[in-house]
């Protein structure tokens, strides 16, 4: 599955810079008609279509969904006994999983896995779309959606599987979801842990996750960081040129504080995720989504 070298960054967070890995990837979105219809496709299955519309304000796109099954998660299933395993270190676990797994989003260049275990209210709540086949994400209106799409149905939260897991997180010992940042969806896909993710909100708690994240190469931060110091100089420039006193003083320690944190963020800022033709274009989306359509035809 190519290679992998890993930048460590603590207990919870590393890098994969992942090397001579095959293309496309298994699991890719692919676009056509300028990109407003989209698909997920998984070794070649059709996962998810989705085709965005303006019908309000034209900077409140809606992107409607329509998902099959059909999904397979990259990760094993979790017995009971590894979650309990207080000497799992999550990302590092996953991140190995990911290296050797079919069906996953890697590709060459730098990927973060990094835990995460605090949420904006609502994220969870209200934007899990939690309807199956269908939904919507409005984007970009009042700051973006930030929302979670779910790859398979989620159970009943009184189901037998979603009721093991709950006495898990009872227990502060349930594993992590894992989720993929998607950045043209301003969200999540929800690649591993639907059961576990559901057991958590039906205790009353948002669910710790491993977020999958592709960084910029090498090259790229550094394009990146050219432009900042370029601004960093002129505002510089700028102070210097304002009469000594308090005031100045303190603009100048915020841009330098602020520049040193941009600085050191820098190599582990997101960049857009990639798509693929879709082969056959339009036509091809039109008529899976028939066939979808089909298969349910209330949605």
């Amino acid at each position: 599955m190519g290679n992998a070298r890993r930048e460590l960054l603590g207990a919870g967070r590393l890098v994969l810079d992942i090397r001579d890995r095959p293309e496309p990837p298994s699991l890719r979105f692919e676009t056509a008609d300028d990109g407003r219809m989209l698909l997920l496709r998984q070794s070649g299955r059709p996962l998810l279509l989705g085709r965005s519309f303006a019908d309000g304000a034209p900077c409140c796109p809606e992107l409607r969904l329509h998902r099959l099954d059909g999904y397979r998660s990259p990760l094993p299933p979790l017995s009971a006994a590894q979650q309990r395993s207080s000497s799992l270190n999550w990302p590092h676990q996953y991140a190995r999983w990911l290296e050797e797994a079919t069906g996953t989003p890697l590709r060459d260049g730098r990927w973060e896995l990094a835990l995460r275990t605090g949420f904006p209210p609502g994220i969870w709540e209200e934007d899990l779309v939690r309807e199956w086949p269908g939904g919507e994400l409005g984007l970009y209106c009042g700051g973006g959606w930030h929302g979670v799409v779910p790859l398979r149905p989620l159970s009943p939260s009184d189901s037998g599987r979603v009721k093991a897991q709950r006495r898990l997180v009872r227990e502060g010992t349930v594993a992590p979801v894992l989720l993929w940042w998607v950045t043209f969806l301003d969200g999540w896909l929800l690649l591993d842990g639907h059961d576990r993710a559901v057991a958590a909100l039906a205790e009353g708690r948002r669910p710790d996750c491993v977020v999958l994240t592709r960084l910029p190469a090498a090259d790229e931060q550094w394009r990146g960081a050219e432009k900042i110091e370029e601004a960093y100089e002129h505002h510089m420039k700028r102070l210097a040129a304002l009469p000594p006193g308090p005031g100045t003083e303190r603009q100048r320690d915020l841009l330098e504080r602020a520049h040193g944190d941009t600085l050191a963020e820098l190599p582990y800022a997101s960049v857009s995720t990639g798509t693929h033709p879709l082969p056959g274009g339009a036509p091809a989306w039109r008529a899976l989504a028939r066939a979808a359509m089909f298969q349910f035809p209330g949605d």
